[in-house]
C-alpha cells in the first residue's frame, strides 16, 4: 500500500461548470481515484473552488453583489453538480476559508525569506474607463510570437509561449474591448531563473507522463523568467509582509493562490479529522506519489510555477534556503492533462453560449451516461469532440445493448429459472475460457487505469462485456429447460463474469455498479458516493458546504460469486434514449 494523493484542478466559482470542464479535471480524477482505492492505496482526493481575482470582482459589480456572495453562490452550485456525477473527494473546499489563507500566506513568507521572492516595480495595466486593475488574463491581442489574434496577456493558447500583457499587439480589455492603458506598479516576483536549473533537473526525471504534457512542459524551460505573485487588487489573500499587508489593494495573485489549495485542502482535511498532522503522510513522505489532474490549459501552472513555488518553499534552488514550518515538502509525481473537449468544432465557452452545463446534462440524462462518454470516447490525450448523435449511440448501443444487456439477461434467465444464483456443474473448455479472460482483465483494465490510460481500460472491459454476451448467444441456456445441471453451470458462469465486469466499471459507473450488486443479491455499499456536508469555518469565517465521504471500496479482484443467493427479475440499469433527442438538444442548444 502508498499514500496517493489526487490533486485535482480547482474550478473558478463565477459560473456553472460545463462537461469540458469535468471531461478535464473531475471524471478523469475520480476513476483513478477509485480504481487505486480498490487496488489497496491510501488516497487522498482534494480540490475545491476556485474564489479570488478580478473575473469574480467584476462579475459581483455587474451583478449588483458581493464578491463574497457570488463565490458563495456558485460554490453551492458547483458542490451539488460534482456530488450529482459522484466524484469521490475526501475533502472539497473553497479558497475563501481563513485556512487557506494562513497556509497561502506561510509558503509565501517562507519563499521570500528563502530570497525567491523579488521586489521590482513593472507595468500594470489599468481600465481608463474604470481605473481598476486589469488581470493578465482579461486582455487579449495578437501574439508577437507566432501571430494567433486571441492570446491572452500571460499565455497564447496557439504556440504555449508565455507572455506580458505589453508583449500583445493591439491589446484590448476582454471586458469592455478598450484599449488598456499600462502604469507603473510594484510587486513581487518568483525569480524562476534562480529555480530554473532544479526545475529542470525535476522536470527530465519524470517517467511515464503522457507526451504531450511532458514536452510542453520540458519547452517552458526555454522562456524562464521572473513571474508576478501579488496583484493590485482588493479581492484575495492579502501579502503577508511588513508595509504590505496593511494595503488594501494588494493581494496575491492566483498563480500563489490557487495552486496552493492542494496543500491547504489537505491539511484542512486532517484537521477535520482526528489526528491534524495526518496530511503529512501525502506531503512529507517521499515514497508518497502525487497526481495532479486538469485540462491543458493550466499545465503551466502545475508543471513550472507550483513545483517552483515548492523547491522554493524547500530551499533548493540556486540561492538555497530552507523549508518553513510545514518541512519539505513533495513534489508532482505527475501531472495528469487531458486536451479540450470541443462541440460543433468549437471550444467550450460559456460567453459565447457554446456550452453544456453539467447540471443540465444530469438532469435529462443519467450521469453514467456522461461518465462513460468521457472515458471512453473523451480527450485524454487529443482534442475530441461531444455530438449527441455520438452520445446517443455510445448509451443505446454500448451501454444499454451491451452491458445493460448482459445484466438483464444474465440475471432475467436465473431469476425465472432457478430464483437464485444456481450452482454450477462440470465446467466445459468454453467456460473456463470466459472465466479465465474475465479474471485476467483486472490486470490489463487495472495497469492501463494505472498508467492514466482510461479509454483503453474502459475498452477492456467492455470486451470482457462483449465475450460475455457472446458466450449466453452461443451457449443458448434457454434453449436448456431439460438439462438443468448446464443451463445452472452456463448461468453460474454468466453471472459470475457479470460480477467481475462491475467490479471492473465501479470506477467509471459507480452509480449503476451500485444497482448491479443489489441485482445480483449483494447487500451494502458496494460503490460509496461522497455526501455534503456543512461546515462551520475552522478558523471562525462563515460556513460553507463541502464534499467529502467515507469510502471503503470492494478490493480489485474477482469475488466469487456465492451460489444460492436470492435472485429477482431486475429493472433496467441504463435508461435507452430516444433518437429524437438529438434534434431536441440541438434546437435547445440553438436557443430555439
Amino acid at each position: 500500500m502508498s499514500h496517493v494523493l489526487t490533486a485535482v484542478a480547482w474550478p473558478y466559482a463565477n459560473g456553472p461548470r460545463h462537461i469540458g470542464h469535468v471531461s478535464g479535471f473531475g471524471v478523469p480524477s475520480d476513476v483513478f481515484s477509485r480504481y487505486m482505492r480498490m487496488a489497496g492505496h491510501d488516497v487522498l482526493m482534494v480540490s475545491g473552488t476556485d474564489e479570488h481575482g478580478t473575473p469574480i470582482l467584476v462579475q459581483a459589480e455587474q451583478e449588483g453583489v458581493s464578491p463574497r456572495a457570488l463565490a458563495d453562490r456558485y460554490n453551492r452550485v458547483i458542490v451539488e453538480d460534482l456530488h450529482a456525477l459522484g466524484l469521490s473527494y475526501d475533502l472539497f473546499t473553497r479558497t475563501t476559508t481563513r485556512n487557506h489563507a494562513a497556509v497561502a500566506q506561510e509558503l509565501f513568507r517562507t519563499v521570500y525569506k528563502n530570497g525567491y521572492l523579488i521586489e521590482k516595480k513593472t507595468s500594470g495595466a489599468i481600465s481608463p474607463s474604470t481605473g481598476r486593475t486589469l488581470p493578465d488574463r482579461y486582455i487579449e491581442g495578437t501574439c508577437p510570437i507566432c501571430g494567433y489574434d486571441g492570446a491572452r496577456g500571460d499565455q497564447c493558447d496557439n504556440c504555449g509561449n508565455q507572455l506580458d500583457p505589453t508583449d500583445l499587439i493591439n491589446p484590448r480589455s476582454r471586458i469592455n474591448g478598450e484599449k488598456p492603458k499600462f502604469i507603473e506598479t510594484e510587486h513581487f516576483f518568483l525569480d524562476l531563473p534562480a529555480l530554473a536549473d532544479a526545475l529542470g533537473d525535476w522536470l527530465r526525471s519524470r517517467q511515464g507522463w503522457r507526451p504531450n504534457v511532458l514536452k510542453f512542459s520540458l519547452n517552458l524551460l526555454d522562456d524562464l523568467r521572473p513571474r508576478a505573485m501579488t496583484r493590485d487588487i482588493d479581492w484575495g489573500i492579502p501579502v503577508p509582509l511588513p508595509g504590505w499587508e496593511e494595503n488594501p489593494n494588494k493581494r496575491l495573485y492566483v498563480w500563489f493562490d490557487a495552486v496552493i489549495g492542494y496543500l491547504s485542502a489537505a491539511i484542512e482535511w486532517a484537521r477535520r479529522g482526528k489526528d491534524p498532522e495526518a496530511w503529512r503522510r501525502w506531503w512529507s513522505d517521499p515514497a508518497a506519489r502525487q497526481y495532479y489532474f486538469m485540462g491543458k490549459d493550466n499545465i503551466t501552472f502545475h508543471s513550472q510555477i507550483w513545483p517552483a513555488e515548492l523547491l522554493a518553499y524547500d530551499g533548493k534552488g540556486a540561492k538555497g534556503g530552507s523549508p518553513g514550518k510545514y518541512g519539505e515538502l513533495n513534489l508532482p509525481t505527475e501531472v495528469v492533462s487531458s486536451e479540450y473537449l470541443t462541440i460543433g468544432g468549437q471550444q467550450f465557452s460559456t460567453s459565447r453560449n457554446v456550452v453544456i452545463y453539467v447540471r443540465d446534462m444530469l438532469a435529462r440524462y443519467q450521469p453514467d451516461a456522461l461518465r462513460y462518454y468521457i472515458a471512453v470516447a473523451g480527450p485524454e490525450t487529443h482534442d475530441a469532440a461531444f455530438t449527441w448523435p455520438e452520445f446517443l449511440r455510445r448509451t443505446n448501443d454500448e451501454l444499454v445493448a451491451g452491458w445493460g444487456n448482459l445484466v438483464n439477461r444474465s440475471i432475467s434467465m436465473a431469476a425465472k429459472n432457478f430464483g437464485r444464483v444456481p450452482a454450477p456443474g462440470e465446467l466445459t473448455g468454453t467456460d473456463r475460457a470466459l472465466l479465465e479472460h474475465s479474471r485476467a482483465g483486472f490486470a490489463t483494465v487495472g495497469e492501463q487505469l494505472g498508467r492514466h490510460r482510461q479509454k483503453a481500460a474502459i475498452t477492456e472491459a467492455m470486451r470482457v462485456v462483449a465475450e460475455a454476451n457472446k458466450y449466453i448467444s452461443e451457449s443458448a441456456p434457454w434453449k436448456l429447460g431439460d438439462d438443468p445441471e448446464r443451463q445452472g453451470t452456463i448461468l453460474n458462469t454468466a453471472l459470475q463474469v457479470v460480477s467481475d465486469c462491475n467490479t471492473m466499471l465501479s470506477p467509471f459507473l459507480p452509480h449503476s455498479s451500485q444497482r448491479v450488486h443489489e441485482l445480483l443479491g449483494g447487500t451494502g455499499e458496494f460503490a460509496p458516493q461522497p455526501t455534503i456536508q456543512e461546515v462551520d469555518d475552522l478558523d471562525g469565517g462563515p460556513g460553507y458546504p463541502v464534499l467529502t465521504g467515507v469510502y471503503d471500496f470492494p478490493a480489485w479482484e474477482s469475488t466469487p460469486l456465492p451460489a444460492g443467493r436470492e435472485l429477482a427479475k431486475p429493472k433496467p440499469v441504463f435508461t435507452k434514449l430516444d433518437p429524437g433527442i438529438v434534434d431536441e438538444e440541438l434546437a435547445r442548444m440553438a436557443g430555439e
